[in-house]
């Protein structure tokens, strides 16, 4: 490459490194205005950040950046276990995260998946949408990558969820090595054993169920112009590497600006299996309401699930949960069973609406 070549690619690089900073706002006032309301949902552990994404969008901020900083409140919250700074760790003791951010305006999106040491993967997956040619990095080259963005290292195991984790490991088997300690009684780890336990008819006993906690947050703005993004630490105790839905595009979150998007939390490898984000916007562009579109999603799952994974009525023995948004506004939560919340922020405030589930 020349002198003169190199130079004229630089600059062509800076020009398209500044056209998509901060996600271009230029992009999120380019749609024609419609008859849109703006608003932003989330999983049901979302409404700090919902309120926070709204008030950034009311500012004039691109929804992908206002989603970003929403789920940053998420992120840094360590009495969330399955999102960022305190969320449970892998079989071996240490917390990946995940995460995935895409904008609609552009159709760009960026992603990280068992990123180490970094509390904020979603605004990792932004940069990674903004200054690479990619759209996902992994493992040691999503951490150098951050580290060249100037993200800091930090332990991410905060000492609650190392005690989970830590009983998880000492009760798992009676026949291996691990002994729990008789004195640790702490009242928070067993009421976190509690509330992820269920009977089980057959034989009595209690069986302990690894939470699968995530959050989605999507915005649409006054212009009809979408963006989402996903984070999480995955499923609790792990293998070590193992990938869920929220960093893959299709799978735990997508966005198409000319009809909507759909975020998921739950059981991961289902979206992974089904690209259920994909096919419940493709499901709302061929004329679904988002409700409908979900619940489609939700029978597409539960006809599929393998046996091994089905409880004794033959329905998934697990939770799944979607959140769409419509290009104009309509909005909807569905969950595979049960009481299920979502949270949403718009002219009406911040509150808190139930899920429709497909199984009662």
């Amino acid at each position: 490459m020349t002198d003169v070549t190199r130079r004229l690619f630089m600059r062509a690089a800076g020009v398209s490194a500044m056209a998509v900073s901060h996600t271009t706002a230029s992009a999120s006032r380019a749609g024609s205005k419609v008859d849109a309301v703006a608003r932003v949902i989330a999983s049901g552990n979302g409404a700090a950040a919902t309120q926070k994404a709204w008030e950034v969008m009311q500012e004039g901020a691109d929804p992908l950046d206002a989603v970003v900083a929403g789920v940053a409140i998420v992120e840094d919250d360590p009495r969330d276990t399955s999102v960022g700074y305190g969320g449970l760790p892998n079989e071996r003791g240490i917390v990946e995260l995940d995460a995935a951010v895409m904008h609609g305006p552009t159709h760009r999106a960026g992603g990280v998946a068992s990123l180490q040491n970094i509390r904020h993967p979603a605004q990792v997956a932004l940069k990674v949408l903004q200054r690479t040619d990619h759209v996902l990095l992994v493992g040691a080259g999503a951490l150098e990558f951050a580290r060249a963005h100037g993200f800091q290292e930090e332990n991410l195991l905060t000492d609650h969820a190392r005690r989970i984790w830590l009983r998880w490991k000492e009760t798992l088997s009676d026949r291996d090595d691990w002994l729990p300690d008789p004195a640790d009684t702490e009242p928070p780890v067993a009421e976190f054993f509690r509330q992820h336990s269920e009977l089980v008819a057959a034989t009595g006993a209690l069986r302990f169920r690894r939470p699968t906690g995530t959050i989605h947050c999507s915005a649409i703005n006054a212009n009809a112009n979408l963006s989402c993004t996903t984070t999480t630490s995955g499923m609790a105790f792990k293998i070590p590497g193992r990938v869920g839905d929220s960093p893959i595009i299709g799978a735990g979150l997508y966005v198409d600006n000319e009809v909507g998007s759909c975020g998921s939390t739950g059981r991961g490898e289902a979206n992974l299996q089904n690209m259920s984000s994909f096919a419940g916007v493709e499901l709302m562009r061929n004329g679904a309401s988002p409700e409908d579109a979900g619940m489609e999603v939700l029978r597409r799952i539960a006809k599929t699930t393998e046996p091994r994974l089905r409880n004794a009525q033959g329905q998934p023995d697990f939770n799944i949960s979607f959140y769409l948004l419509a290009k104009d506004g309509r909005y909807a939560g569905v969950t595979m069973f049960g009481d299920v919340d979502f949270a949403i922020t718009d002219e009406r405030g911040t509150r808190l609406e139930k899920c429709r589930p497909l199984f009662k």
